[in-house]
């Protein structure tokens, strides 16, 4: 047996919907702009005919379930909210084809991919990586893994508030790479592991919060997401 020299910690995860285990999560991959009006409103329009998938990935310390009340991010004058479709992997794949990307399907979750927006466009206009912007303490939030083995989501109105008021509010169906998709060209560059997620992209509407704030969103057919914005860490 291992010793180390501090105790390792926890392995982040998430609950399982109908079931007493929970979901250990490996990794989180984020596809970027990846519903048309939302690339529109970054200034950043995408041609799919001409471009493949972006990705960033985000540290799986930064999870957190929802419901939770988290502190407003030091470094940032404008953190955003962004509500997505999130892909639980279930099973190993590399290089799968598009015809069998459900085989490793575990099931899908409604999270936030919250965001130092200020950061993230600062690092973006200097052709710097996103990590202070994307990868954000208690910024990854993910509703319980709805269990869908094999299922692929064609459609689904998804759609967030922001203190009941409605800010975002689209159709999965107006993803541009579509799941089949995400997964065939991801599962070129990493071998997928159960495990993974796949924030799928968020549609048009992002926006700021602020201390106080109460955020809920949904993915219909799939999950519901809820986030408190605390006081500053």
């Amino acid at each position: 047996m291992s010793t180390y020299l501090f105790p390792p910690p926890p392995v982040p995860s998430l609950p399982i919907r109908g079931r007493t285990e929970r979901f250990p999560v490996n990794r989180i991959f984020c596809v970027g702009r990846n519903y048309h009006a939302h690339a529109l409103e970054m200034g950043k329009p995408v041609d799919k005919s001409a471009e493949r998938p972006f990705y960033f990935t985000k540290s799986p310390q930064t999870l957190v379930d929802s419901g939770a009340t988290v502190a407003y991010p030091p470094g940032t004058a404008n953190y955003h909210y962004e509500m997505e479709l999130v892909l639980a992997v279930g099973r190993a794949g590399f290089r799968v084809s598009a015809d069998n990307a459900h085989e490793i399907i575990f099931g899908y979750g409604a999270g936030l991919d919250m965001t130092r927006r200020d950061l993230q466009l600062a690092a973006r206009d200097k052709g710097r990586p996103w990590d202070l912007g994307k990868d954000i303490e208690q910024g990854s939030v993910c509703s319980a893994i709805v269990p869908m083995e094999g299922t692929v989501i064609s459609q689904g109105a998804i759609a967030l508030e922001v203190n009941g008021v409605t800010r975002q509010s689209s159709d999965v169906d107006k993803l541009i790479w579509n799941i089949r998709e995400i997964i065939a060209d991801l599962s070129q560059f990493y071998h997928l592991q159960p495990g993974d997620l796949i924030y799928t992209g968020t549609p048009e509407g992002v926006g700021p919060v602020v201390t106080g704030d109460r955020i809920t969103g949904r993915v219909d057919g799939v999950a519901q997401v809820s986030l408190t914005i605390g006081d500053p860490a």
